[in-house]
């Protein structure tokens, strides 16, 4: 829990030393409430006060790092909803494939998750895990794993409850760092070692609140805390109340044996259903999502859905204006003008490349705005196009003097047609209709 500059005063030893550099403790304690100088300054702070100072500066979800090459991080969540701050570290999606599978199964679904890769608004996505999930020997364990180390570059989940066949494939494996997964309660302990003794963070599994909030405090008395808690439950009802639960405990209630990231597995043979499950936990606050379906329509709105909550809210997703040409553009080709919201201009994109009809977008800052959106706010206005104009120097790439401007604000083309100098042409409300409405432009010699 974040302490005020008053509260940290009261711990100080108000001995005004100044050899901390600051003229009074009241002032080193205000400069430690901003985090704006560390706390061992002071060379008279009691062990009792520095432990209370020490632990009230922790974040409330401790922060996780796993994997390599591609590191995880989860936790060092703040807020409970979004427009409080935002989201910082985005849900994991990862898929199970069980070791009890032939080889040609899982190179075929291996084959399969290395091809879900997707661009959306000028981002990639694409998933962090695979979790190997122990059915058979040992032997066959560690095989799989092999396998699997050999075809992809994602992070590792270990999933077994037999401590020999995790220490085998760790020794495996230890320097891609994976996640150690119990799959149960037994020999927790244990496990704990192994996890101490690989570097690894480990699973803590409980559909109990209570119980999971013992098993955390017993690790943390063990001398390991890179936990992360699997609540997974009988029903989705009382798992979204288990996860809305944690968060909260966390957050609100300052409670530190809930306070790290949550982990849920989707085991659903129903594709549907399996992706409604792991849309409902990406949504609420599952750190991790493993799943079986890898089909790219379940994952493409799993990580679209993931997308839009992990933006920022204050901060709009925006592209760098200026003019992009699209396809083999030249001197005769239409100028379209559009916003810098990713979203508003990766859909103008993707309809003008279906049209064929090689054009020229341009980006006007708006400061992240739609085009309703930043002309109401006037940031879309005559006189931002005008400027755009002339600083992106269009009239250098076409020797027309066209401009084509979203249909949704007609109102303003006489008037910038009055300020540009430019023939202004009014283009479709919607995006879709872009595509027919250049081919007739083109078809009538006007473009």
């Amino acid at each position: 829990m974040a302490l005020s500059g008053l509260d940290i005063y009261k711990l100080l030893p108000k001995t005004n030393c100044r050899e901390c550099g600051f003229p009074t403790c009241l002032a080193f304690a205000m400069q430690l409430a901003k985090k704006a100088v560390e706390l061992g300054r002071c060379p008279y702070l009691s062990p009792e006060a520095k432990a209370t100072l020490e632990e009230s500066s922790l974040a409330p979800i401790r922060l996780i790092t796993f994997g390599k090459d591609k590191k995880i991080e989860l936790g060092n969540e703040t807020v409970l909803f979004r427009h409080e701050d935002k989201f910082y570290h985005p849900t994991a999606v990862g898929f199970i494939i069980d070791d009890n599978l032939s080889d040609k199964e899982i190179e075929e679904r291996l084959d399969r998750i290395n091809r879900l890769k997707f661009e959306r608004i000028g981002q990639l996505l694409e998933p962090e895990l695979v979790a190997i999930r122990q059915n058979a020997d040992k032997k066959r364990f560690v095989e799989v794993l092999k396998i699997i180390s050999q075809k992809i570059d994602l992070s590792f989940v270990l999933m077994s409850s037999d401590i020999d066949s995790q220490k085998e494939a760790l020794s495996c494996v230890a320097d891609k760092k994976p996640l150690v997964h119990p799959q149960g309660k037994e020999n927790l302990q244990e496990f704990a070692k192994l996890a101490q003794e690989f570097k690894v963070p480990l699973v803590v599994c409980s559909s109990d609140l209570e119980e999971m909030s013992h098993l955390t405090k017993a690790l943390k008395k063990q001398g390991w805390e890179d936990l992360i808690l699997d609540i997974t439950a009988k029903s989705l009802t009382e798992e979204i109340w288990n996860l809305t639960q944690i968060r909260r405990l966390a957050l609100k209630k300052k409670d530190r044996s809930f306070g790290y990231p949550t982990l849920m597995v989707v085991d659903e043979k129903d594709p549907y259903l399996e992706t409604i499950k792991a849309a409902d936990y990406i949504a609420k606050y599952a750190s991790i999502v493993l799943m079986q379906g890898t089909q790219p329509w379940q994952i493409l709105s799993l990580l679209t859905l993931r997308q839009n909550i992990y933006s920022d809210p204050q901060k709009p997703l925006q592209i760098e204006p200026k003019v992009y040409p699209v396809g083999q553009v030249n001197e005769k080709s239409p100028v379209l003008v559009t916003t810098n919201f990713s979203l508003t201009y990766y859909t103008v994109l993707g309809e003008v490349e279906a049209s064929r009809i090689p054009s020229y977008i341009m980006s006007v800052d708006t400061e992240g705005m739609s085009v309703l959106t930043a002309w109401a706010a006037e940031k879309f206005t005559p006189d931002k196009i005008s400027s755009s104009i002339e600083s992106f120097g269009v009239k250098n790439l076409v020797r027309h003097n066209r401009l084509v401007i979203p249909g949704y604000v007609a109102v303003m083309s006489g008037d910038l047609e009055e300020k540009s100098g430019w023939q202004v042409i009014v283009g479709p409300k919607e995006a879709s209709g872009i595509p027919a409405f250049l081919k007739n432009l083109t078809r009538t010699g006007v473009g």
